[in-house]
């Protein structure tokens, strides 16, 4: 008897251990911030941009693409493939995502494994099922972006390429444009994810003095253009809703080029901006960097790509919307984190900026941990994350400068 009382004892140490670590990791405090708005212009995309808030990416998901060992699966395994075949998307999910105060939600997708015949077909089973989500979402009111996203064989921003980049691009928009037609300004299309030349040593660097770089901006103008044209051609809604476009990579910096042209458009001022930024990149992207957030230098250079965002942008009236960012889990940094998604929300917001965080749904491994929404449970193993976002989140939640 005396065994049994004492190995329950034992368990109960542990349980209450275990409780007590899990408990640990999870507390951290939302700091004190006093970042105030910056002036902006006072015009229809400004205010569009205000209500689009707060975002949360669908990460892992639609974007999933085959590789050799499913190369013959069904095709719509592909939504779980790289977040478990257990974790289907729902709108159960879609609902907590809602509830806990996101207000924005993109939808990435890639479409080169579902479609079929010479103009792109796409697979009729997995555009109803993309549309089943982005309608989940659209009808509770949120803002939704979809896009053409892990195709960069099929819009290699390139010469020698360009023909088949363009006709791809093409095919997939007119579906696309035909498809959604209807839906209101809160349904936002994205025209690429990330373009760049694959596979070569320009890949995540863009040099102005190379011929291949040079080369490269041309054809994503031009496809950036061919996107616009071909979404507006469509009518109805498509006519006047907001359209997004990156600059090689979806870089910041890239996006402040001369080589950058945004389109030419029948709307007035429907183009946005669209950048991802995993900055700072040592602590916010990069496997091998620190874990720490507190330096003077990290945040300047959030300060910084923002800053010339707004400055070359915003100020004149144009949107820009960080369509990614985010820190993935190191070690036991969850107070770094919660510090850095503090202040880097606030910064975007004061500039009015809507930021859309990747979540991917991976919470352990040593590989990029960038999960919010655990979607089996439908919890937020790290609330506190998500309680900076939603403090700081958005134009009208900071205060004005003092006059």
């Amino acid at each position: 008897m005396k065994k049994t009382v004492a190995f329950f004892m034992i368990l109960c140490l542990l349980a209450a251990a275990f409780a007590a670590v899990a408990a640990a990791e999870n507390v951290a405090a939302v700091p004190e911030l006093t970042i105030t708005r910056r002036p902006i212009p006072e015009n229809e995309a400004m205010e569009f941009l205000k209500k689009m808030g707060v975002g949360w990416n669908l990460g892992n998901t639609f974007d999933a693409v085959k590789d050799k060992w499913t190369i013959n699966a069904d095709e719509m395994m592909l939504e779980t493939y790289w977040v478990g075949k257990d974790v289907k998307t729902s709108e159960a999910m879609i609902e907590a995502i809602h509830a806990a105060g996101f207000s924005s939600i993109r939808v990435p997708i890639s479409w080169h494994d579902h479609v079929s015949g010479p103009d792109h077909e796409i697979s009729e089973k997995w555009l109803a099922r993309v549309q089943e989500v982005v309608d989940w979402a659209y009808n509770r009111g949120m803002y939704v972006i979809i896009n053409i996203h892990h195709d960069e064989d099929q819009f290699l921003p390139a010469s020698s390429h360009y023909e088949e980049s363009a006709h791809y691009v093409e095919c997939i928009w007119k579906q696309l444009a035909a498809r959604f037609r209807d839906y209101d300004e809160r349904l936002i299309m994205e025209s690429l994810n990330e373009p760049r030349l694959m596979n070569s040593a320009y890949e995540w660097v863009f040099d102005p003095n190379a011929a291949e770089c040079i080369d490269a901006a041309d054809c994503l103008n031009r496809l950036n253009q061919l996107f616009v044209d071909t979404v507006r051609a469509s009518g109805g809604n498509n006519a006047t809703r907001y359209l997004m476009v990156p600059a090689y990579d979806a870089a910041p910096g890239n996006a402040l080029r001369d080589s950058f042209i945004l389109p030419t458009d029948s709307a007035e001022n429907k183009i946005i901006v669209s950048v991802h930024a995993y900055t700072p990149y040592d602590f916010a992207l990069n496997l091998k960097g620190g874990d720490k957030f507190y330096t003077q230098a990290q945040k300047v250079e959030i300060v910084s790509f923002m800053n010339s965002l707004y400055n070359q942008y915003v100020v004149n009236g144009i949107p820009v919307v960080i369509g990614e960012y985010g820190a993935m889990v190191k070690g036991d940094n969850l107070q770094d984190r919660v510090d850095w998604a503090a202040f880097y929300v606030a910064t975007a917001s004061a500039r009015n900026m809507p930021c859309l965080y990747w979540d991917n749904n991976v919470f352990s491994g040593d590989g990029e941990r960038f999960g919010l929404l655990n979607r089996k449970t439908l919890s937020f193993p790290h609330q506190p994350m998500v309680d900076a976002i939603m403090r700081y989140g958005g134009w009208e939640k900071l205060p004005e400068a003092q006059q």
